[in-house]
């Protein structure tokens, strides 16, 4: 039987919840990945990782799971577009591409807060195939 979960002050109480001080009901968790991640692009290999994380975050609602990745294990060279996006919870995003088509994007300097994405980059689910295991 699941345990019900702990409310205090009317806010959830989550473990390891990585939270935006000023909306404590906007947070994300990072769960680490066992084992070796591998991400392409076609056949074009982005990233090669036995440190991948997924981040949930749960907001006005629960949005899909994303995986980061650390730039040290990153396979092959990106261009940079000139967007950029701002999240409450994480800070400003810089986006990056492939051959001239944008295949993620990276928090290069996040809030203090969520200092667990910096230099992470994460890639858009429709345009990259991830494998997991050996």
């Amino acid at each position: 039987m699941a345990r019900p979960p702990i409310i205090i002050d009317g806010v959830s109480q989550v473990e390891g919840a990585i939270r935006d001080p000023s909306n404590p009901h906007h947070f994300m968790v990072a769960k680490p990945v066992d084992g070796r991640v591998r991400i392409y692009w076609g056949a074009c290999l982005l990233a090669d990782t036995t440190k991948a994380f997924w981040l949930i975050e749960i907001g006005r609602k629960a949005h899909n799971p994303v995986l980061y990745v650390p730039p040290e294990d990153l396979a092959t060279a990106f261009g940079k577009t000139d967007k950029t996006t701002h999240c409450p919870l994480k800070g400003d995003a810089s986006y990056y591409t492939v051959d001239g088509e944008e295949v993620g994007w990276a928090y290069l300097d996040p809030f203090a807060f969520a200092a667990v994405l910096t230099g992470r980059h994460a890639f858009w689910a429709g345009k990259v195939r991830i494998e997991q295991g050996a």
